[in-house]
């Protein structure tokens, strides 16, 4: 196993320039072989609990005032409740390939199920957010044989949504249970657990339901009693889009999640290793940026994770009180989207001591470059704004812990794992390198890449043959997403091919929201699109063209969607009745142009909202930065470009 320590004498030490980018080379150079004998996530997690085994790997704390006391597991617990998950799990029947979903928050038995489940069997993390049926489907898809989830608590709802989807779902044997209320410091706590008891039924279906930790209890911690996974056994499933009935699963084997941890453990170098370093967890465990960028990779070099509780940034008070919790860990770097890092700047650091805090990372979304500005300037933490997707593991690119990050760029690729921008042909198959600066699909390869999708069908289109310097063939995944590399090896994003739409880091897939809106009658064609939000980044719009000889108004639409659309976030904010939708030559929807749209809209809103009076406002697609909004405004045009430097897309005024 490559160790960071070793990568030390290589990091990154000029400020900018071709100099970070040789250094990435250096590491590469110095450590040809990434993974080692690394076998699996279990041993990696094992290797890193070896560091330091009574330094603290895990602090919980359920609420926030209760920050300053919370439950702390060593390496040495943490490893063995790992172990002992993967033990009983095992017990359970569950094997190599079968499948274990968990519908959970932030909790410490949440990382207990996917890193004991990952040695066990498949671990298939679902959205607690999203609705009963959709949790079905999803499951359904995979096949789990057990399911791990909330048990009956008051002011959370999680266990009727997730015990109706189950009861839904043939393949599954066993439901367990887990209750935050262990971790509830109060006279009534044990009134709760027993009321808790009470209402979790004996069985869901025809699966078993039982509480979790009696299982763990009983199971050996000292070793695995099985055979341990191999780098090529499936480790993971996550969902990421996908139109009803046939959900889109990637499947992740333990090479992915291994490689990609020890890429971006290199390119942080001695910056997170060791006991002294502490890091917080507030991004949700059902997404890849919480389990590997603030759990296996931390773990893996023997930090401590601050797990704050089961809402994470979410939770009351968390925000107001962040700067107080940080300080009082001592955190190095912690990781959010960027609304959380808009959130924070309400409540600015006031004397505390974050000497330790260097960097906040943030990925999922585009950052505005004004909110970078204005969010270092007032707390002195550099944002390092980084890349990645699902299907790669988690990160592909990062702007560099030392020197200055470049605002706006997604930063230098990740050691041992290529990226570029290339020129694909009408067929989607590899023209040739775009030139630097060009604009180009983005792709990438590497030993961190998932295998691929649940189902065959969504694989069309994902591998990009591309001959290496001697001739032969490679295959790089197509991340769909647009983009160039400059001159020193920073890469921009430009645009995104792909049609999901993110809102506060949380990817939709546009079709969950059309096929509802499709079921009314009234309605011939709907295409969803993102609109751009100061908050969220985006969210969801929807033209929507009417049947002839059919009526409805927007308001009824709405309520339409609300009541078919299965995921909350996915609700669109805005319908818009059209006469006709734009089209290809095809006939295929264009939805660039609706987009283009929208963004004229938010530019006059803003217009509006200021008192600036618009003479030009016109969006397009620049060729070199992306969608670009060029507008003219007689008064308040200062006014006005400050509060579009709240978005992320490009605009310009005209002189």
């Amino acid at each position: 196993m490559p160790s960071v320590a070793t990568l030390r004498s290589v990091q990154p030490s000029a400020p900018s320039g071709v100099g970070e980018l040789d250094d990435v080379h250096a590491i590469e150079a110095h450590q040809p072989d990434l993974i080692g004998q690394v076998r699996n996530t279990y041993d990696m997690l094992r290797r890193g609990a070896l560091i330091q085994p009574d330094a603290p790997a895990l602090s919980f704390f359920l609420r926030t005032e209760d920050h300053t006391a919370p439950f702390v597991w060593s390496h040495r617990e943490w490893m063995a409740r790992i172990t002992q998950a993967a033990n009983a799990f095992r017990q359970l029947g569950v094997d190599r390939g079968d499948v274990i979903a968990f519908i959970l928050p932030n909790l410490p038995e949440t990382h207990w199920t996917i890193w004991g489940g990952e040695a066990a069997g498949i671990v298939f993390a679902i959205n607690p957010l999203l609705e009963p049926d959709l949790m079905a489907e999803l499951m359904n898809a995979a096949r789990p044989k057990v399911l791990v989830t909330l048990a009956p608590t008051p002011s959370a709802d999680l266990w009727e949504k997730a015990s109706q989807a189950a009861a839904q779902v043939p393949s599954l044997q066993h439901v367990l249970t887990v209750s935050p209320l262990t971790y509830l410091r109060h006279t009534l706590a044990p009134l709760l657990r027993w009321v808790s008891r009470m209402k979790t039924p004996g069985k869901v279906g025809k699966a078993k339901v039982q509480p979790l930790w009696p299982l763990l209890d009983a199971a050996p911690a000292q070793a695995l009693a099985f055979a341990a996974p191999t780098l090529d056994d499936k480790a993971s499933y996550f969902c990421t889009g996908g139109t009803t009935g046939l959900p889109k699963i990637a499947v992740r084997t333990h090479r992915t999640e291994v490689a990609n941890a020890l890429e971006l453990a290199a390119a942080f170098g001695d910056e997170i290793e060791g006991a002294g370093r502490s890091l917080f967890c507030g991004l949700p465990l059902f997404h890849v940026n919480a389990q590997i960028g603030t759990g296996l990779t931390p773990w893996s070099v023997g930090a401590h994770v601050v797990l704050g509780t089961p809402q994470g940034y979410r939770a009351p008070g968390l925000i107001p009180r962040f700067w107080d919790i940080a300080a009082h860990y001592r955190f190095v770097f912690f990781s959010g989207v960027p609304t959380v890092y808009s959130a924070l700047l309400q409540y600015p650091p006031k004397g505390q001591d974050l000497s330790e805090l260097k960097y906040g990372v943030c990925g999922a979304a585009p950052m505005p470059v004004e909110l970078f500005h204005r969010f270092q300037q007032e707390t002195g933490v550099k944002i390092l704004e980084g890349y990645g997707l699902t299907e790669g593991g988690c990160v592909s690119s990062l702007n560099p812990p030392h020197g200055e990050p470049r605002l706006g760029s997604i930063g230098l690729r990740l050691p041992w794992q290529p990226m570029l921008a290339v020129i694909l042909d009408e067929q989607g198959r590899w023209q040739r390198d775009a030139a630097c600066d060009e604009v180009g699909v983005l792709v990438i390869r590497g030993p961190n890449l998932f295998q691929g999708y649940l189902h065959p069908e969504h694989n069309k289109g994902l591998w990009i043959e591309r001959p290496n310097e001697r001739g032969e063939t490679e295959r790089w995944l197509n991340t769909g997403d647009l983009g160039r590399e400059d001159a020193d090896g920073y890469f921009w994003l430009t645009g995104r091919k792909k049609e999901l739409i993110i809102r506060g880091g949380h990817n939709i897939d546009p079709k969950l929201i059309e096929e509802a809106l499709h079921t009314h009658s009234a309605v011939a064609m709907a295409a969803a699109v993102g609109r751009p939000d100061a908050h969220a980044g985006e969210v969801p719009v929807v033209y929507v063209q009417l049947r002839e000889g059919r009526s409805a108004n927007e308001a009824e639409l709405l309520q339409h969607a609300q009541a078919t659309v299965a995921e909350r976030a996915a609700w669109p904010k805005r319908i818009h009745i059209v006469d006709t939708l734009p089209t290809t030559a095809i006939g295929k929807i264009f939805k660039p142009a609706l987009i283009l749209k929208e963004l004229e809209s938010v530019v006059r809103e803003e217009a509006q909202a200021v008192g600036a009076v618009l003479s030009l406002c016109e969006a397009s697609q620049d060729p070199r930065v992306g969608v670009m909004v060029r507008w003219q405004a007689s008064g308040h045009s200062e006014a006005l470009s400050a509060r579009l430097a709240r978005y992320t897309f490009k605009h310009e005024p005209v002189r």
